[in-house]
């Protein structure tokens, strides 16, 4: 008040007094709340510092929720990666039973020839259908060509050669004499090939390797061989037929000392003689061989030849001239030819009887029966005669069930075997009675399989965190900083869902995926490889949630640190401020007993007054 007048002494007290109250107030509140500098008052330079470092410590803190939430989106789609590989490791563990299951259905029938009965030219088979051929249908032959033939002097029914007929000479016998080195001229089909055999001592057997070492340099196909000491020349290639007559031998000298003996035609001399006629009959066609006209056995096979295509003769019958003797082979899947006429004198090396020579194999009209052995054979071998894979292979096995056919069907589906009675007697001609059930054990196995397949995908669509599923492809983003210049994009490769297709296993297996070990192997090749695809994945994730952990660890100590460095700034020692208090209210304490001192002499006036 500027009408009041204060003595200096107490005008001094006052101002004092006053100045304590101040601190005291502003200890007070540094006390009551922990800053030194509350307002940029207080302390502008520290107030503005503090607050920029608390305000990048408070947008740290925001994106810290970010990389939490990141942290359990990682996690889920371990999580899923980790349940996927187990569903896989289950469906590899179906697969690897299933192969290990040999459980496949069997049933023998009987083979008789009696039963495989028909008029000539009719087809007797098995036919397959069914288990692993769908709807293919595979036949197998039960009979094969007689091939009969009446070769020589007795008629006696020769086995079938492969290819081309053989031609002979006489018997070797033990061995034989080349006093000089011979060339000989072969005639493979209508080429010319030289051999050279060597002047020495010869068995059958060291002579055929020694024309077949030239035949063999010279790239012909035409071989020979040891026969029980009969040395033959015949044709190695089975796809040529009929061409006895075009494999000849000429030799240039001494041809009596190895046994050949030739003529100046490419033929093996004729052994007997036609001197007169001879009338003759070939499964009842007639045959004039005049001794003119058909004097070598060369001749004598194109006149019966002639003869039989005039009388349209079945497919096969035919005769063939070797080593001056006539071979007369039976029809097609026929059986031995009938000879008769003729009398009983020589004619090209054949004497005799020459009437219903029976074949060296029995069997109807329509071939002979093939036996269980062969049948086995025919089945279970990877490539046909002729060299082409044989589609029967893997898909049944065929075993001599005491006699019995007995036919395995190596698949999960029911096949049926035409061709089999109702009584299990294999006939060639009934249908609908024969079938043998599929392996039921692989078949629900597939089932297995389809069920855990399922099943992983149900994983991946589930593998979600706060509405992001990196297993389906979505993009997980997170930003590191306040000012979004370090970040981090996790996505699983190329961008693709982890599913049963990207992953390259089946789709769906069907029971007949089962069939063979190799279709099982290719399926679980595919499983090793959607494994690794999986592993490799869930190692990505782990690198990518071992950043985001130690970003996470990062930005709290970042925090921490820029909060401690504002507190520097801001933030009152408690202990230091609450001592101050202490010497303030002494402070106040004495300014107030001095202004009370201050004060006395103007209360003495007041003694004067009274």
């Amino acid at each position: 008040m500027a009408d009041i007048s204060l003595s200096k002494a107490v005008r001094s007290n006052l101002l004092s007094l006053k100045g304590t109250a101040d601190m005291m107030a502003s200890t007070q509140n540094r006390l009551a709340t922990g800053n030194k500098v509350n307002s940029a008052l207080d302390n502008p330079s520290s107030w503005f510092t503090a607050k920029g470092l608390t305000n990048r410590a408070s947008d740290l803190g925001a994106l810290l929720d970010s990389m939490a939430n990141g942290v359990k989106t990682l996690e889920a789609a371990d999580n899923g990666l980790s349940a996927m590989t187990k569903t896989l490791e289950s469906m590899q563990s179906t697969l690897r039973q299933a192969r290990q299951d040999k459980s496949f259905q069997t049933a023998s029938f009987s083979l008789d020839a009696a039963d495989i009965t028909g008029t000539a030219g009719q087809t007797r088979e098995l036919t397959l259908s069914g288990g692993a051929f769908g709807t293919e249908e595979v036949k197998v032959a039960l009979t094969k060509a007689a091939n009969a033939s009446i070769v020589g002097d007795d008629f006696t029914a020769a086995a079938a050669s492969t290819g081309a007929e053989a031609v002979a000479n006489a018997a070797w016998g033990a061995t034989r004499t080349v006093a000089t080195d011979q060339t000989f001229s072969i005639n493979d089909n209508g080429a010319a090939r030289s051999i050279t055999l060597e002047a020495g001592t010869y068995t059958a057997d060291q002579a055929a390797t020694a024309f077949n070492n030239d035949l063999t340099a010279a790239g012909s196909t035409v071989r020979a061989r040891n026969d029980s000491g009969t040395l033959e020349f015949y044709d190695s290639d089975p796809a040529k037929t009929g061409l006895a007559q075009t494999i000849g031998i000429t030799a240039n000298a001494a041809t009596a000392s190895i046994g050949l003996t030739v003529d100046a035609a490419t033929n093996i001399t004729d052994n007997g003689t036609n001197a007169g006629t001879q009338a003759i009959t070939v499964n009842g066609v007639a045959v004039t061989l005049n001794g003119d006209d058909h004097k070598t056995a060369s001749q004598a096979a194109d006149a019966i030849n002639a003869a039989l295509k005039a009388a349209g003769a079945a497919a096969g019958l035919k005769a063939t001239a070797a080593n001056g003797k006539l071979t007369i082979a039976g029809p097609d899947n026929g059986a031995a030819p009938t000879i008769g006429g003729g009398g009983a004198d020589a004619v090209f090396g054949v004497v005799g009887d020459r009437t219903n020579v029976a074949a060296k194999d029995a069997g109807d009209a329509s071939g002979v029966v093939k036996t269980v052995d062969e049948l086995v054979a025919e089945i279970n071998s990877k490539t046909k005669a002729d060299g082409t894979a044989n589609e029967l292979y893997g898909k049944v096995r065929a075993s001599n069930d005491n006699g019995k056919l007995r036919i395995e069907n190596q698949s999960t589906q029911k096949l049926e075997i035409e061709g089999v009675s109702s009584e299990g007697k294999v006939d060639g001609v009934s249908t609908g009675a024969g079938e043998i059930l599929g392996n039921s054990v692989r078949a629900g196995l597939s089932a297995q399989f389809n069920e855990l397949r399922d099943q992983l995908d149900k994983i991946a669509d589930d593998a979600s965190f706060n509405g992001i599923n990196l297993l389906r492809g979505d993009k997980l983003a997170i930003t590191f900083n306040e000012t979004g210049t370090s970040s981090i994009d996790i996505q699983t490769k190329d961008g693709d869902t982890i599913n049963s297709s990207n992953l390259g296993v089946s789709t769906t297996l069907e029971e007949e995926d089962l069939d063979s070990d190799a279709k099982i192997d290719a399926e679980l090749s595919k499983l090793k490889s959607a494994l690794n695809d999986v592993r490799s994945q869930a190692s990505t994730f782990g690198s990518n949630l071992s950043i985001v952990e130690n970003r996470q660890t990062f930005t709290n100590a970042m925090i921490n640190t820029l909060e401690d460095g504002a507190g520097n700034l801001t933030l009152a020692d408690m202990n230091t401020e609450a001592a101050n208090l202490l010497a303030l209210q002494t402070r106040q304490s004495l300014s107030q007993n001095s202004l009370s001192l201050a004060s006395q002499a103007d209360q003495s006036i007041l003694q004067l007054i009274r």
